[in-house]
């Protein structure tokens, strides 16, 4: 079972730039979709890279699916020369993505997130759009099969974002006011 909480502040007290992917990305942003690995797209600078395997190291990290006798030696020149790794730790199933399909690399990962509070800290999850687009890209069966949800949420995300730019609008406008500011109410 999957450490969620525990893989986060790993990387965040490491100083990990990352954004959350995936499927632990889709709850974040509301979707019933369960998930079993953590996800994230990693900025593949060697210094970032030198903080990722300084975090993740002392967990054993491990492919997942590979034989158990095939060699892997987990460490930043390793993750330098590759790119994607799906691997098993101590705490739980990591994927590690230096590109994400239909999305890019980091750079374009971190623009098309937001900074969501898990676990009471601050994390960059990719937003809406951005999970639609990756999934789509994807293009698997059960990428595909959570589309209509992710479309659904991201309406409603768009409605409540128009509403809430309404209300700012019309309590900033003085003829809406109606002595709200000062607490009392013009006669």
């Amino acid at each position: 079972m999957i450490d969620f909480e525990r893989n986060l502040s790993l990387l965040l007290d490491a100083e990990v730039k990352f954004v959350v992917i995936g499927g632990f990305a889709l709850y974040a942003r509301g979707s019933s979709q369960l998930t079993r690995d953590l996800d994230i797209c990693y900025d593949r600078s060697r210094e970032n890279i030198q903080r990722l395997v300084k975090a993740i190291e002392p967990h054993h990290a491990h492919l997942r699916g590979a034989p158990s006798d095939l060699p892997f030696l987990f460490d930043a020149e390793t993750i330098w020369r590759g790119l994607n790794f799906t691997l098993t730790t101590d705490l739980g199933d990591l994927d590690l993505l230096g590109e994400v399909q239909g999305i890019g690399q980091y750079k374009e990962a971190a623009m098309r997130s937001t900074r969501l509070e898990l676990f009471g800290r601050s994390c960059q999850v990719l937003s809406l759009e951005g999970l639609i687009a990756a999934k789509r890209a994807a293009g698997r069966p059960r990428d595909l099969a959570v589309l209509p949800e992710l479309e659904a949420l991201w309406e409603l995300e768009s409605l409540k974002s128009e509403a809430d730019a309404g209300i700012s609008k019309s309590t900033k406008d003085p003829k809406h006011d109606h002595g709200k500011r000062s607490g009392r109410q013009r006669g």
